[in-house]
């Protein structure tokens, strides 16, 4: 008979491509703990959050296959990834779905833009232990050192404790060195907002074009107890994340309101 198989199935994607430099420290830290599947879109999809493909067929590729790994490109989004890989790649169930490494952060507001953070919650929402992980450096040849060494650290924590159903994590790693950072801290999300800004051009045919561009404002920069202040203080942070958006205290409010009356 043959022996059963006994390491864990890991489903990997991320939002900038199959070819990123983070994606391949992803696939490093997930082939330590087990069998890897890795879909990737394509073309970069950042900023792209939880849209999925439904008015074009979506194309994918299997790009490569050796022992332990298999690696396909997407023509969808990251959620699309996610969606594709469970319904139509994989013989069973992943025991974890992990998104990343992203180019830049996904801490504060970020996470709902955050194409890295729809593949992780994509995975939440089908029952699998999720986490999306982002870096704090936009480069193409970033530093993922640090990003693989705390990965591996929370990917082995996760494995061992599991997640309750409906929340996955978003893991933020500062820009530097793995000596520079101070350790880890589980914290809140932080209020903030984009400020977001249009700049108006004019194409060589006379019509006008916008590139979105702005800021990023810190609603309570005295805080000490959010991902941002965790980051901007040398720590890796953890916000674990809820797919359940409902406001139940809000709940209670509505329900004293006359919405059931004429006026």
């Amino acid at each position: 008979m043959e022996k059963e198989n006994k390491r864990p199935l890991i489903l990997v994607t991320n939002d900038d491509g199959y070819y990123a430099g983070g994606f391949k420290a992803l696939i490093e830290i997930a082939k330590s703990f087990g069998d890897v599947v890795a879909v990737a879109p394509e073309v970069g999809n950042s900023g792209m959050s939880h849209a999925i493909t439904i008015k074009v067929p979506i194309r994918l590729r299997l790009l490569d296959k050796t022992e332990g790994l298999a690696l396909y490109a997407c023509s969808g989004t990251p959620a699309d990834c996610i969606k594709l890989a469970i319904n139509q790649v994989l013989d069973r169930k992943p025991d974890l779905v992990l998104s990343g490494v992203n180019h830049g952060s996904n801490s504060s507001i970020s996470l709902i833009y955050s194409g890295t953070m729809a593949g992780a919650i994509e995975g939440c929402l089908n029952g699998i232990d999720s986490v999306g992980l982002s870096l704090l450096d936009f480069a193409r040849d970033a530093n993922f050192q640090a990003s693989v060494v705390y990965g591996k650290r929370i990917v082995s924590e996760v494995l061992r404790n599991g997640l309750p159903k409906g929340t996955c994590l978003n893991v933020n790693i500062p820009e530097g060195n793995v000596d520079e950072i101070k350790g880890v801290k589980v914290c809140r999300q932080n209020k903030g907002r984009w400020v977001e800004e249009f700049e108006k051009r004019t194409d060589p045919r006379g019509s006008n074009y916008f590139w979105l561009t702005g800021y990023y404002c810190n609603d309570e920069p005295e805080s000490t107890d959010t991902d941002e202040a965790a980051l901007n203080n040398k720590y890796v942070s953890i916000v674990p994340v809820k797919v359940d958006l409902s406001d139940y205290v809000m709940i209670n409010t509505l329900n004293g309101w006359n919405l059931n009356e004429s006026n």
